[in-house]
């Protein structure tokens, strides 16, 4: 059974959850973009009521597992299947939260709310109507803006230091990467368990 959460740490950590979840990339980009449809929004404030309420009100003892696995469903919901590392890391800074509110300590709320959101903008680029030219329009596009596209793997290696666990940044765990500059990283984990 949960302990109980006063109520000054209860709003702490409805506050918290909605500060990762609005710093959360993929998510941001779901909503955005209407992957999930036109309610798209809707939903993920849906997600942040859901999560507080299995943190705060779960007659059972809630796991990391079971959030990762929450996080995931609603994700898949939004048409998004996520692999890069960042369920297990929101599932993390949940629990981590949730155990600092029962202990009376805002501290990694607080500097959640210290720190600036992070200014990543997703713009579309315009599309033309004309098939003919589209493939050929295509290519020039990648020509173009490779440069943009590329990722300094660097910035996302995974740290195990507890005060860094609640960055701003998603980490991925990168396994290797090919000769022609992709970079393979590990899937979620094994869904066996799954009904």
């Amino acid at each position: 059974m949960n302990p109980n959460l006063t109520a000054d740490a209860a709003a702490q950590l409805q506050e918290g959850i909605n500060l990762v979840l609005s710093r959360w990339a993929a998510l941001r980009m779901a909503v955005e973009n209407q992957w999930g449809g036109r309610e798209s929004f809707q939903k993920s404030q849906q997600l942040a009521d859901l999560l507080f309420h299995r943190l705060t009100q779960s007659k059972e003892e809630v796991y990391m597992d079971d959030l990762e696995d929450m996080l995931d469903e609603f994700m898949l919901s939004l048409n998004t299947e996520i692999d890069d590392g960042s369920i297990e890391e929101i599932a993390e800074k949940l629990m981590f939260m949730r155990e600092e509110c029962l202990e009376g300590n805002f501290n990694s709320i607080k500097k959640l709310k210290e720190t600036n959101a992070p200014s990543v903008s997703y713009t579309r680029q315009p599309g033309t109507n004309d098939e003919e030219d589209s493939e050929d329009d295509d290519d020039d596009l990648r020509e173009n803006n490779s440069s943009e596209m590329e990722v300094d793997a660097s910035e996302y290696q995974p740290s195990l230091d507890q005060k860094d666990a609640m960055t701003d940044e998603p980490s991925s765990i990168v396994k290797e990467v090919q000769e022609d500059e992709w970079t393979v990283v590990s899937s979620r984990r094994n869904r066996g368990k799954r009904n």
